[in-house]
């Protein structure tokens, strides 16, 4: 990012002084206001020259020296980023209201039906009525309890493929864990498996829908400069418009192809069509003339790519940062087997009723989570009205960012040793992912909690933990467990940059292997 921005910044300096005149009366309009402290902007491009290829650090960093709420200038739109849980606190809790709205960015206009999903549509009747749809009936519980056959058939055909694949050396595990993701979701949101086995006229191939989530949490997390720079957006300088707008005419061409299939089944049946996946729920709402608002074909469509795309790659990227952390710390690896042992046996899986049996299992995945959250900044959120902190202001029309990222290594919350895997901390400690304990915060917090965030850790938790009991796992002959590269790629979601290999060796009877 830093590369790209240089490669444009004397274009942009040379229209500086015809803009500044405008720039120092739009800065006047917020003179009296006290904002929190800051970088001083350049002209133009305000503080975007601070900002690395990794964003979360770069701000971090910036935070550091600036505070816990820190004011910055991306292009014209003014910024703040809270790094603290009393910071956190003030955006996703006591002021939820005053920051529930987002900016309407490129990415949700060309990746988003126009901004018709739920991560990205605008405060409003169309947002809260598909947030209680969403957890009326998508996430609700009944729902997730009817479905859970489809998660344990999935899961023992993963266990399945990596115990043929184990006598052949090392497995690339987050191409196993994104289809298990898949699979599982393809089955509860859309009623079969649409890419990949046994799926007959799929628009895509099982790599090409891979490079698509990929290119999709990649784009939802760029900082593309036509949004904070407006008059050069035509440009698109950096090239993202123009892979959004690819990207979007690719899901959407898989998308209709689902939809159309769906639509087919509820005519063919007519009286007697009962639904059976999310999409045919979402179908049978949007035909509900008591909707507040109406839920056009492009809203169906938002909503299921937030389904799909987002139970994803958000569980393959939080299991494959746990297999990492585990195969550094073979203590903690040891610890946890040994949990499973005494607790599962040798005769069965884990299911996901022995979960809250596995204090242990529980406590890998919340530090996981506190040091490789999926989304290290939270979706961006813009403030509807004026707000004060007591010390600050914060004015209408602020874009505001929290780096949960910086608040899982504060040493004021978590210690000396914040930058350590260290499991034990939250055995016993009740700290919790839903949204109502700040200092730990992968799902979000407020009313844009994500709302399916119960899917997503029942999916992290029972999988880790079939993997750690039905696997002996090693890294690689000649791979140190403290060389193995931490490396993060940016996007939405934060993965590894280079993908874990390691070996797996089988440690339960064979049967248990044998698949749905």
């Amino acid at each position: 990012m830093e590369m790209e921005l240089v490669s444009f910044l004397g274009v942009m300096l040379a229209t500086a002084l015809l803009v500044v005149t405008a720039l120092r009366r739009k800065r006047g309009s917020t003179r009296n206001h006290k904002l929190p402290p800051g970088p001083r902007p350049w002209p133009v491009i305000g503080n975007l020259n601070l900002i690395g290829s990794l964003p979360h650090r770069s701000i971090h960093a910036l935070s550091a020296r600036y505070g816990p709420f820190m004011s910055l200038r991306f292009g014209s739109v003014p910024v703040v980023v809270g790094s603290s849980v009393d910071a956190a606190r003030f955006f996703l809790k006591t002021n939820d209201a005053s920051f529930i709205d987002r900016p309407k960015m490129a990415s949700g206009k060309h990746t988003a039906y126009d901004y018709s999903d739920i991560v990205w549509s605008p405060y409003g009747a169309y947002w809260r009525q598909a947030r209680k749809l969403w957890k009326a009936h998508l996430f609700s519980d009944r729902h997730l309890r009817s479905q859970e056959h489809v998660r344990s058939e999935e899961l023992r055909a993963l266990l399945r493929d990596l115990r043929a694949l184990s006598s052949a050396g090392v497995v690339a595990l987050k191409e196993h864990l994104l289809m298990l993701s898949l699979n599982v979701i393809s089955r509860m949101a859309l009623g079969g498996k649409y890419v990949g086995e046994g799926t007959a006229g799929s628009p895509i191939s099982p790599a090409e829908f891979r490079w698509m989530v990929d290119e999709l949490f990649l784009l939802n997390g760029v900082f593309c400069v036509g949004d904070f720079i407006p008059w050069l957006s035509w440009l698109d300088l950096q090239g993202y418009v123009g892979r959004m707008k690819r990207l979007g005419k690719m899901f959407d061409r898989f998308l209709e192809h689902v939809v159309d299939e769906h639509s087919q089944r509820r005519r063919r049946e007519g009286d007697k069509f009962v639904a059976a996946d999310m999409v045919d729920l979402l179908l049978e709402l949007a035909d509900d003339p008591k909707l507040e608002v109406p839920i056009k074909r492009d809203g169906v469509k938002g909503f299921a790519l937030d389904l799909i795309a987002g139970a994803t790659d958000s569980s393959a990227v939080t299991i494959e940062w746990a297999m990492s952390e585990l195969l550094r710390k073979p203590e903690v690896l040891a610890k946890a087997t040994e949990e499973l042992d005494s607790v599962i046996g040798h005769g069965r899986l884990v299911t996901e009723q022995d979960i809250p049996n596995l204090p242990y299992l529980e406590a890998i995945v919340k530090e996981t989570m506190r040091l490789h959250p999926v989304t290290p900044l939270l979706a961006p959120r813009l403030s509807r009205e004026d707000a004060s902190t007591g010390s600050y202001d914060i004015p209408a029309g602020t874009l505001v960012f929290v780096n949960v990222w910086a608040i899982g290594r504060d040493p004021a919350v978590w210690g000396g040793d914040a930058e350590e895997f260290r499991p034990e901390r939250f055995v016993g400690s009740g700290v919790d992912v839903k949204g109502q304990d700040l200092e730990l915060l992968p799902f979000g917090s407020g009313r844009r909690m994500c709302p399916g965030y119960v899917l997503g850790l029942k999916m992290v938790q029972v999988t880790l933990a079939n993997l750690l009991h039905a696997f002996a796992w090693r890294l690689p002959d000649g791979v140190a467990p403290e060389k193995l590269s931490m490396q993060e790629k940016f996007g939405l979601a934060v993965p590894r940059l280079v993908p874990l290999e390691a070996v797996a060796v089988p440690r339960l009877l064979a049967h248990l292997y044998a698949g749905p």
